[in-house]
C-alpha cells in the first residue's frame, strides 16, 4: 500500500486521518507519510522511504526510536502485567528519581498525558489558593482541556474567549491571557482586581516555535505570584529532561510552586506527571479535597519505560553537551544556508531542543512568531521531506535532537537545507 492509499483509508475511519491535528500537514500542504517503523534517528514509511527524524515523537524519544534499554524494560514489565489499577513499586521508584532531582517537587502524581498533567495542576493550584482566576500566555499550549483553549479578548485585562467550538464561554471566563515576555501585561491583570489563583507558563515555550522566556520576565512572575498569593506553574511537559537534566532550571534558576512533566519521563509510553511543594500537593484526594483520578495513571509499563529513560539520563553526564552541540551545528548550518540564499532566519537552541523562524526579527512572543513567512516554511518543509529530512509540519513547533544522531546526520540535514533553499531561490 502506498502512503496516499494508506492515508486515504485512515481518513475513512479517523477524523482527518489523524489522531492529533498537526500530523495532517495542514500548515505545510500535501499529505503525511504513513510510518511503518522507527529505528534510531530515522523513520521508515510504508513505501520504504527513510527520513532523518527531527520530531522524535514530539520530544519523548531523547534516545531515539527503539532504544534497547527502554525496549527491554517495557518487554520485561509487560510480561508481569500491563496494568494493575493498584499501587506498585515502579510508581514510587520513578517518583523518587524525579523528586530527588527537583528541589521544588516534593511530591508528584502520575497521569497519562500532558493535558491531564496541566489540567490537574491548575485544579490543585486553585484548590490551594482558593481563587478561580488563571493567567496563561498567548502562544503557550498546555493541552486541550476546556479552560485552556482561549484566544485574546478585547483588552489587556479582559478574560479570553473560547478558541474551539464546543467550549462554553462560561468555562473560559476565569482564564486571562497575557503576553509572553511582557511583565506589564501580567501586572495589569493582577492590578485589575481579578482573583488570580494560578499562573501557568512554558518557561521554554515550544508550541509557537522555540521561544525561551527571558530570565527577568520569569523573576517578575515569581515576584507577582508571591505578592498576590498565586501559584506559579511551570509547564515542562516538553522542556523537562529535554532542555537539560533539570529542564528550564539550568537556564533560569527559578523555582516554580508546581511543575508539570511528560514526554521524556515516559520514554515513548503514555506518561506525564504534575508535582510541587508538599503543602500544595497534599490538597489532592485522598489526603485533601481536590479530586483527580485515572485508571491507567502510573501503569507499570509506562513507569518502567520512564525509569529506564530517566536513569539513562542520570548516568550520562556529557549527553546534553553533545545534544546541544549537534543542535547548534544544525541551526548554524540552516542559518548560513538561509543567509547565502537571501532569506532571513532566526534560530534558537536550548539543550536538545531547536527552533528556527523565517523571520527578519528576533522572536520573543506569539505576535513576533506570527510575522514569520509560513509560506516559505511550507516550501522548505516539502523539499526537505523529499530529501529525507523530517521537520515539524508547522512553522510553530520545536525540533528535537536525539542521542543517536551523529555529526554525519547533521551534515546530511544541512546539505539538504542548502539545496532546498537554493532551489526555492532559483525556482520558487
Amino acid at each position: 500500500m502506498t502512503n496516499k492509499e494508506a492515508f486515504k483509508e485512515a481518513k475513512s475511519y479517523i477524523p482527518g486521518g489523524v489522531n492529533s491535528p498537526v500530523r495532517a500537514f495542514g500548515s505545510v500542504g500535501g499529505e503525511p507519510f504513513m510510518v511503518s517503523y522507527g529505528k534510531g534517528a530515522y523513520l521508515v514509511d510504508v513505501e520504504g522511504n527513510r527520513y532523518l527524524d527531527f520530531i522524535q515523537s514530539w520530544g519523548p524519544l531523547i534516545f531515539g526510536h527503539c532504544d534497547k534499554d527502554i525496549e527491554n524494560a517495557v518487554i520485561e514489565t509487560a510480561k508481569r502485567g500491563l496494568s494493575f489499577g493498584a499501587p506498585c513499586e515502579l510508581e514510587t521508584k520513578l517518583a523518587k528519581l524525579i523528586c530527588d532531582e527537583f528541589e521544588n517537587v516534593e511530591k508528584i502524581r502520575f497521569v497519562s498525558s500532558g493535558t491531564e498533567a496541566t489540567m490537574s495542576a491548575i485544579r490543585v493550584a486553585r484548590g490551594y489558593s482558593k481563587k478561580d482566576g488563571l493567567i496563561k500566555f498567548e502562544g503557550c499550549y498546555h493541552g486541550h482541556s476546556d479552560a485552556l483553549l482561549v484566544k485574546a479578548g478585547s483588552g489587556a485585562t479582559t478574560y479570553g474567549n473560547a478558541s474551539s467550538s464546543g467550549v462554553p464561554e462560561d468555562v473560559v471566563k476565569n482564564t486571562y491571557l497575557a503576553k509572553y515576555n511582557d511583565l506589564a501585561s501580567v501586572e495589569a491583570i493582577f492590578k485589575s482586581g481579578a482573583q488570580i489563583g494560578a499562573v501557568i507558563i512554558e518557561p521554554i515555550a515550544g508550541n509557537m516555535g522555540l521561544v525561551p522566556a527571558c530570565n527577568e520576565f520569569l523573576k517578575g512572575l515569581r515576584r507577582l505570584c508571591d505578592e498576590y498569593k498565586a501559584v506559579l506553574i511551570f509547564d515542562e511537559v516538553m522542556s523537562g529532561f529535554r532542555a537539560s537534566k533539570k529542564g528550564s532550571f539550568e537556564f533560569n534558576h527559578i523555582l516554580a510552586d508546581m511543575v508539570t512533566f511528560g514526554k521524556v519521563i515516559g520514554g515513548g509510553m503514555s506518561a506525564a506527571a504534575f508535582g510541587g511543594k508538599a503543602k500544595i500537593m497534599d490538597c489532592l484526594s485522598p489526603d485533601g479535597s481536590v479530586y483527580q483520578a485515572g485508571t491507567l495513571s502510573g501503569n507499570p509499563v509506562a513507569m518502567a519505560a520512564g525509569i529506564a529513560s530517566v536513569s539513562k539520563i542520570y548516568n550520562n553526564f556529557t549527553m546534553y553537551e553533545k545534544l546541544e552541540n549537534l543542535a547548534n551545528m544544525l541551526m548554524t548550518g540552516f542559518k548560513k544556508a538561509a543567509d547565502d540564499n537571501g532569506f532571513k532566519m532566526q534560530i534558537c537552541v536550548r539543550g536538545s531542543m531547536f527552533g528556527f523562524f523565517f523571520n527578519s526579527s528576533e522572536v520573543k512572543n506569539y505576535d513576533d512568531a506570527l510575522k514569520s513567512d509560513t509560506a516559505l516554511y511550507a516550501k522548505f518543509h516539502k523539499k526537505m521531506l523529499k530529501k529525507g529530512v523530517y521537520l515539524a509540519p508547522s512553522q510553530f513547533e520545536t525540533g528535537f535532537i536525539c542521542s543517536v544522531m551523529s555529526e554525519e546526520d547533521i551534515k546530511f540535514a544541512v546539505k539538504a537545507a542548502e539545496e532546498s533553499l537554493r532551489e526555492i531561490k532559483n525556482n520558487g
